[in-house]
């Protein structure tokens, strides 16, 4: 009976043991955020990548990552910088300020010497002064709330257009679609509250109306109070401001309430799966997009390279994530090392860097000094250009 009641006591210990040890390696990938999740490529010259690769914008962050990845691969092909290859670590922000700044910390102390990225604005703000304490130039490939702006501690570079740009777009395309009555719906996050105030500001400076601006919680999955409103106030233009995920499902319904008026988009919801998502009701959808892939001449290649290494076309921002790496590189040799500072001086000289999207020259405030948003519509289920 002892030793039989030995032998049970050690397979219960060792039992218990293995469930610990589990449990312990699952809470420190829960406590640590993004740094379980960081993904690394071997190269003389580390460059950080902070990307949503898990959550509800994982995506577009893959997307992303792919295009940055053929980037670095061709630039070393041709001899990398300065006779260095480049490497990438990836980490994980999925799109929450904490673990974008867990993220942060974590590409620092792995000696990035660069970052390139960036989706989330909401991710992209909180990360900044992390990197400018220690001289690292940031190039956002994504994000573009003029919060970025705002607080750019100096080391930062939008090559995606502004909040800005995006509104003068909208107003732009508002009045091309004769409308008056406009309803906006944000999310309240750094992206989508700052395009939504930012338009409604420029459309009623412009002499035009705004009946409502309204803030819907993410993830929410009825708009029915909020179709009924937008109806009885006799809103001729709805313009979502936050991503696909929700878009798509207050598109649907705004079609199967009755709604009949202009529906508009801003860029977070760029996404073929808008389509997916919308279905039917997605028709006639107004889209305010980056430049991508498919209708730019230059991209092509870069198109056709995408789909063969990766079974499917690249994604919206694909082209300014690929322009991100090649900017990057076209600094490093301008600079001569990869001394921060003098990596941040290259960039700001910057003048017509030829991108996939477009040339690269910076404002002052380190934005695009030109927008590159394009309009599409959603036409027999795919996004053409308007």
């Amino acid at each position: 009976m002892s030793k039989k009641f030995l032998s049970v006591l050690a397979v219960t210990l060792l039992s218990f043991t293995v469930i610990v040890s589990g449990c312990g390696t699952q809470s420190s990938a829960s406590s640590s955020g993004s740094s379980d999740q960081s993904t690394a490529s071997s190269g003389d010259i580390k460059i950080g990548v902070p990307l949503p690769m898990t959550g509800s914008e994982a995506t577009y962050g893959k997307d992303m990552e792919n295009a940055i990845k053929m980037a670095v691969a061709e630039v070393n092909a041709k001899g990398g910088i300065n006779g260095k290859t480049l490497g990438t670590v990836t980490g994980d922000d999925a799109c929450d300020p904490q673990q974008a700044t867990a993220a942060a910390n974590k590409l620092v102390s792995e000696g990035v010497v660069a970052i390139v990225g960036g989706y989330c604005s909401g991710a992209v703000v909180p990360t900044l002064t992390i990197y400018n304490e220690k001289n690292i130039p940031y190039i956002v490939e994504a994000a573009n709330s003029s919060k970025i702006t705002d607080e750019n501690p100096g080391n930062t570079f939008q090559i995606n257009g502004t909040a800005v740009h995006q509104t003068q777009k909208a107003v732009e395309l508002f009045k091309k679609l004769g409308a008056k009555n406009v309803a906006i719906v944000e999310q309240g996050d750094a992206y989508s509250s700052d395009l939504a105030k930012q338009t409604e500001a420029a459309w009623k400076a412009a002499g035009n109306t705004v009946v409502s601006h309204d803030v819907t919680t993410k993830g929410e999955q009825d708009f029915s109070s909020l179709v009924t409103s937008l109806k009885s106030k006799n809103t001729d233009l709805v313009f979502w401001t936050a991503y696909y995920a929700d878009g798509a499902l207050l598109i649907k319904q705004l079609r199967q309430g009755g709604y009949k008026g202009a529906i508009v988009v801003g860029d977070g919801s760029s996404d073929p799966k808008l389509i997916q998502m919308a279905g039917a009701a997605g028709e006639g959808t107004y889209v305010l997009s980056p430049p991508v892939a498919e209708f730019l001449p230059t991209a092509k290649q870069f198109a056709d390279a995408y789909k063969a290494k990766y079974g499917q076309t690249p994604g919206a921002y694909a082209p300014l994530a690929y322009d991100g790496i090649n900017l990057l590189a076209d600094a490093m040799k301008r600079a001569g090392n990869t001394d921060g500072k003098a990596i941040i001086k290259a960039l700001i000289e910057t003048k017509d860097f030829q991108g996939l999207a477009g040339k690269v020259t910076f404002a002052p405030n380190k934005t695009l000094q030109e927008s590159n948003f394009i309009v599409l519509q959603i036409k027999n289920g795919q996004f053409v250009l308007q």
